[in-house]
């Protein structure tokens, strides 16, 4: 029931849209502190509705077609951001099974079983003994931890406050609210360098992503280019062939990078880079701001309709100047 629409809405050839879609995780088993992350039977059927309404194409070909005009009707991309396990565990093999292609961009600090900023904070309320936890010497409030919703809300308002802050000070924060927690040992979620190289084996694509996801507008330009200057270096030794992609950490235009990032992306020696803004890519679009978008809703024709609603979008496409 998608299809005339969404072929209405995204020709064929010069007219093309190219939609990109996001993803993070996909979990063997639900979890109630993040209950929007898709788990495996969820995601692979998400993963269906694509490939019946949808020609899916590696992202690195798809920009190239997108700029050359021969896009095909209802082109859309695969994207996963910042490198967890569970992506070559657990999404790659349904990928595969369903003949389907992604685009993982990995931050390369957290690679070796790591655990980024953000899930310190979340596993420090997970697994925290206390019933409240009192981060009021950190200007964060107190929350309280007795059940898992009032953990999860605690943890959406905490990395809320905190996601925008000075890497080396959010990293101070996160340290001391982890402690606040009672120390819990911290899992190891993300990727190894051979899983890395497992998904390149699969036929999949890897991307930039930085070294330690921050905020680039954050930095200074010394050190926003060396994050992403030496995440490249990183990836490409690590599966010994070049990285064309990048994605923004984060990824909102004007708020987490700039136009100076951009041209920094650019001069790396990368050929396209992505946002989280919200938006289907045109041959007007900047290719180094390309839009992309998460549709959250759990039913087929919710989901369906989001994807119809991002296609029809004006205005996050258009080229920078």
């Amino acid at each position: 029931m998608f299809r005339l629409p969404l072929s209405i809405l995204s020709p064929a050839g010069a007219r093309g849209r190219l939609s990109v879609l996001i993803f993070h995780r996909v979990l063997a088993q639900p979890d109630p502190l993040d209950p929007a992350l898709p788990v495996a039977a969820e995601f692979e059927r998400r993963m269906r509705w694509m490939r019946d309404w949808f020609n899916v194409l590696p992202l690195g070909d798809a920009v190239e077609r997108l700029y050359a005009g021969t896009l095909p009707s209802r082109a859309l991309a695969i994207t996963f951001d910042d490198g967890y396990a569970d992506n070559e565990e657990i999404a790659a093999p349904i990928l595969a099974r369903l003949g389907l292609s992604a685009t993982f961009f990995v931050s390369t600090g957290y690679l070796d079983g790591g655990c980024m900023w953000n899930d310190r904070v979340i596993e420090a309320m997970r697994s925290s003994s206390r019933d409240s936890i009192d981060l009021g010497p950190l200007d964060l409030g107190e929350h309280a931890l007795a059940t898992p919703a009032q953990r999860c809300a605690a943890a959406d308002a905490v990395l809320d406050r905190i996601k925008h802050l000075e890497p080396a000070r959010r990293q101070a924060v996160t340290d001391s609210i982890v402690e606040l927690a009672g120390a819990p040992a911290m899992p190891r979620l993300m990727m190894r360098p051979e899983q890395v190289r497992s998904l390149v084996r699969q036929g999949m694509e890897i991307g930039g992503h930085t070294v330690t996801h921050p905020i680039l507008a954050r930095l200074s330009p010394d050190e926003a280019q060396a994050e992403i200057r030496e995440g490249k270096r990183a990836l490409e030794d690590m599966i010994g062939r070049p990285l064309r992609l990048f994605a923004y950490p984060n990824g909102i235009p004007g708020l987490d990078y700039g136009a100076e990032h951009a041209r920094m992306v650019r001069e790396s020696g990368f050929d396209a880079a992505v946002s989280t803004a919200w938006g289907a890519g045109s041959q007007h679009s900047d290719r180094f701001q390309l839009p992309r978008f998460t549709p959250w809703d759990r039913t087929r024709l919710r989901y369906g309709a989001r994807l119809v609603a991002n296609l029809a979008r004006q205005g996050a496409e258009k080229r920078a100047a």
